[in-house]
């Protein structure tokens, strides 16, 4: 074979090679400094890799969870995923939401990682990475307890059924009043004796009436009382729709014994928040008093025991709560206010932040991100 042939041999040879192995060992290498993305690794300060960062964390079920000498949960795991992609090893500390947010503050914490709601007073003196939660405040209540035959029979002596009922008889006593004064004299079978007598006939008459039985003992003879007759008979239509709706309305059983139903009601309700949260500083700003307890937990537990009439808070941390220990006591509304982003906080300036908002962004993008949130919050 002449030398020609040879080299052109073994540049086809060399170009097969490429073609099938250069693609497969390019997938293989590195990508960057410990295997992290090219745009991550690049983003981590210059020596900053293997660094152990102390984090503070606040219990805050199902975004923080204390599991044995440990911590779990939806904020612990994006963490890890984050600390992971960055190749940061950490060393959690564990406090309140008032540690958290000092610490994080004057340096002694490098990073929070809980369910920290970003707020303008908060941003003041931390920086936060990108929101990688939103929701809002909820309102939890008291829950009746059953539809049960007593609290039917309740209702029948509650002030909302008594006011329906005096106001219907009010009416029926006016209209029975006017025919009487018509017919008292000319129609005396059925209308005349005493006043009382009289009174209590118009009375009947009316209450027929109005309920379209008309048994046809007593009925208007006059022009006078055939017309109050006829007024009546149109506006007992209104009258009787009128009165089932109030009725209806007061005997109803609701589910919410405070009468509660949203944050305009609060205003005259025993409220209750944990102290320093965004919670506490949403309800003093719309001019709401409350009390403040240290923990979710004991503000629920209070409302459990009818304490407070209401707790106001975020509302994923009520609902897990709820749903694990008062899953018949406690309500939690469907309505929330107040949007609520979860985010980690740093120090302001922390060289940081850039890197973890890269690697935030790109978990948050994938299928695992969406599995986390199913798996601690349910569909």
């Amino acid at each position: 074979m002449s030398s020609y042939s040879s080299r052109r041999l073994a540049a086809c040879c060399l170009a097969l090679f490429a073609c099938v192995w250069a693609p497969l060992l390019w997938a293989q290498a590195p990508s960057g400094s410990n295997g992290q993305p090219p745009a991550i690794a690049s983003a981590l300060p210059a020596g900053d890799s293997g660094r152990t960062l102390t984090v503070g964390t606040k219990i805050a079920p199902p975004f923080v969870v204390k599991s044995g000498d440990g911590y779990s949960g939806l904020s612990i795991e994006l963490w890890q995923e984050v600390a992971d992609k960055l190749g940061l090893k950490t060393k959690y500390v564990g406090t309140d939401l008032k540690g958290l947010l000092s610490g994080v503050e004057n340096g002694k914490l490098n990073i929070a990682v809980a369910a920290l709601t970003v707020t303008a007073q908060r941003e003041a003196k931390l920086d936060f990475t990108y929101p990688f939660y939103s929701s809002g405040l909820a309102i939890a209540v008291p829950t009746q307890g059953g539809n049960s035959t007593w609290q039917t029979i309740k209702r029948f002596f509650s002030w909302q059924f008594f006011t329906a009922l005096l106001t219907l008889s009010a009416v029926l006593l006016a209209f029975g009043a006017l025919v009487w004064l018509f017919e008292r004299r000319h129609n005396a079978d059925e209308f005349g004796g005493s006043p009382l007598h009289g009174l209590a006939s118009g009375f009947w008459w009316a209450a027929v009436t109005m309920t379209t039985v008309g048994y046809g003992d007593k009925s208007p003879r006059t022009a006078g009382g055939r017309l109050v007759g006829l007024v009546w008979m149109f506006a007992a239509v209104i009258i009787i729709s009128s009165f089932t709706a109030a009725i209806a309305t007061s005997l109803t059983v609701n589910k919410l014994a405070t009468g509660i139903q949203s944050v305009n009601d609060l205003n005259s309700a025993r409220v209750a928040t944990v102290a320093h949260s965004a919670a506490a500083q949403a309800l003093n700003d719309r001019g709401i008093a409350f009390s403040r307890r240290d923990t979710l937990a004991a503000a629920l537990a209070d409302l459990a025991a009818g304490q407070v009439d209401a707790v106001v808070y975020d509302a994923p941390l009520m609902q897990y709560r709820v749903r694990e220990k008062y899953p018949n006591k406690i309500t939690v509304l469907p309505n929330t206010f107040e949007r609520q982003d979860y985010a980690f906080a740093l120090p302001q300036g922390s060289p940081l932040r850039e890197p973890i908002n890269r690697a935030i962004l790109e978990y948050l993008e994938s299928n695992q991100w969406t599995f986390l949130k199913n798996r601690y919050l349910g569909q």
